[in-house]
């Protein structure tokens, strides 16, 4: 993986609503994998509170989710340029 795939990645494991499984599609990463990629390119403190804070989240696995999440973000996320 390049650098940027990398920090796209890690981008996505720490948003709520993206799930694993989301990140398994695009990257070909399983959850192990992802926590491997974190904990190796993150500081360790960081990494400890990253998976203090997706343990147990019902939102970073697609089969835990509720049926009422079905976007992978926050509609307000992605602003279009100038409009910030």
């Amino acid at each position: 993986m390049n650098q940027s795939d990398i920090s796209r990645v890690i981008e996505m494991a720490w948003e709520d609503r993206t799930p694993f499984e989301a990140i398994e599609d695009l990257y070909g990463l399983s959850e192990p994998q992802v926590i491997a990629l974190m904990r190796a390119n993150i500081k360790r403190k960081t990494f400890n509170n990253w998976r203090a804070r997706v343990s147990g989240r019902n939102t970073k696995h697609l089969k835990l989710r509720s049926p009422d999440v079905d976007r992978g973000y926050c509609p307000t996320q992605y602003k279009p340029a100038g409009k910030r």
